[in-house]
């Protein structure tokens, strides 16, 4: 455990009050900790929720649930309201790892427990690059990226410390997938005992408390919240009592997972850490079960699809004194870009064998820059079914509402065709295809040029190496 004995003069109390407002009244302890940090690396948390609704919590415009803890940190950072991700986990947690495409990477759906694939083993991952810069890195959560074979482990891809489930839908008491267990420290089987959300906290809150003060912290924190089965002790269930059935389970889970998220900020403020620390939030993908289970607000369908609720999610960034408070930016970002940004801010090296799709949007936080990409890549579960966004236009190949993954219902090049303009049709009712030819042109030249470099899915062959599109497998 750390300890500081070093007190902070009155001044800057009152200048760290002013400057972090997320604080409030109580200064942390620490100062010797800041000292060492505060001009040096920054120190980072990522967060990632699983199958959060796009309007479900406060600082989204939900009022069902509460959410103190994340719209907290929110509102003393950046909203980011046009923030994109993949339809389904594993690839949205293969774009964040890699900065790269789920066209590039061949993670373009679910991976199954013990499935025979994972993370292409050529990708270097934000862990990896992280850890070269210099940081002590750590996972505490989900994984799903791969763990047939020791390669594909946390602790193989670039993290000092792991602990949690590698796959998802476990049951959040027993830890197990059907017979199962699914619980791991440093990639062996843990038989913890408690509640996931708690236990990941819990662990996450020790490795705040327990890494060297001078050492840089890069703690990647993805629940298994909110995901399926829907399971939560009744105290997290008395508030929503207006609520019922799966949506009320639903809304004591998300309580749950606020509350913890407080923990781990708490710890951060209790060891100085705070003030150079880095916090991003985003949902994986869109919520699943819109308006039954989880709020998708305006956007169309949820999980598993191309259309907005299913890619566009929840998310903010937050650094006091670093990112300007109170702001909503509408710029179209992607997961793949916080891998150049982190890289970038950690002093990290970007030369690698495999080039990336991210770009760096620390201007956008910062500085009111518009969005670095001139078009944006979705890729749903399948290669055939994709999306471009470009400006406010988004064209759409193949696209379907059925809120589930690889439904029987695709349809292939040339069979849908759909454009809309998002700044006047957020919820994408009116298809706009007819009567714009010379935009779905416009946009699907770029969408095919995108996809020229794609490679097959790694569900049909994984591959070490990224393959030339040729050489694709055919479903």
């Amino acid at each position: 455990m750390l300890q500081h004995k070093t007190s902070w003069p009155c001044a800057a109390l009152i200048a760290l009050a002013l400057t972090f407002p997320m604080l409030g009244k109580t200064a942390p302890a620490g100062f010797q900790a800041l000292e060492k940090s505060a001009a040096g690396k920054p120190n980072i948390l990522y967060i990632l929720a699983d199958d959060m609704g796009y309007a479900d919590a406060g600082f989204m415009g939900g009022r069902e649930i509460q959410t103190p803890q994340l719209d907290k940190l929110a509102r003393a950072g950046a909203i980011l309201k046009a923030f994109y991700v993949q339809p389904v986990c594993s690839p949205t947690r293969a774009s964040l790892m890699t900065g790269r495409y789920v066209a590039h990477t061949g993670v373009y759906t679910i991976m199954r427990p013990n499935a025979p694939w994972g993370l292409p083993l050529g990708e270097r991952t934000l862990a990896q690059a992280l850890r070269e810069a210099g940081y002590a890195t750590a996972l505490t959560g989900k994984w799903h990226l791969g763990e047939f074979q020791p390669g594909y482990r946390p602790t193989q891809r670039g993290f000092d410390h792991q602990y949690g489930l590698w796959f998802g839908m476990i049951d959040y008491f027993t830890h197990k997938r059907g017979d199962q267990l699914d619980w791991h420290r440093d990639d062996q089987p843990c038989q913890d005992q408690g509640y996931s959300t708690h236990l990941i906290a819990k662990e996450a809150c020790r490795i705040v408390r327990e890494t060297p003060a001078d050492k840089p912290l890069f703690l990647y924190l993805p629940f298994n919240a909110v995901h399926s089965p829907f399971q939560v002790s009744d105290d997290y269930l008395k508030p929503y009592g207006k609520l019922t059935g799966v949506r009320r389970t639903y809304a004591g889970m998300l309580s749950a997972m606020d509350e913890a998220i407080g923990q781990v900020v708490a710890a951060l403020q209790e060891t100085g850490r705070i003030e150079n620390t880095l916090i991003a939030f985003s949902s994986d993908n869109g919520g699943p079960g819109p308006g039954k289970v989880t709020d998708n607000g305006p956007l169309r369908a949820g999980k598993g699809t191309i259309y907005e609720g299913g890619m566009r999610v929840c998310a903010f960034a937050s650094w006091p004194g670093r990112i300007p408070g109170g702001k909503v930016i509408d710029e179209p970002l992607h997961a793949v870009d916080w891998y150049p940004t982190l890289v970038k801010l950690a002093g990290g090296s970007l030369e690698q064998k495999l080039p990336l799709d991210g770009r760096d949007i620390w201007p956008v936080l910062t500085a009111g820059a518009k969005s670095p990409h001139d078009a944006i890549l979705l890729c749903g579960t399948i290669p055939e079914r994709r999306a471009i966004r470009m400006g406010d236009w988004k064209l759409l190949l193949n696209a379907n509402d059925k809120d589930a993954e690889e439904s029987g219902e695709a349809r292939f090049d040339g069979a849908k065709v759909e454009l809309y303009n998002l700044a006047a049709d957020i919820g994408e009712k009116k298809n706009l295809a007819a009567e714009q030819p010379d935009k779905v042109k416009e946009l699907r030249t770029r969408l095919e040029a995108l996809m020229a470099t794609a490679v097959a899915s790694g569900a049909v062959a994984d591959e070490t190496v990224a393959q030339p599109k040729r050489n694709r497998k055919k479903r």
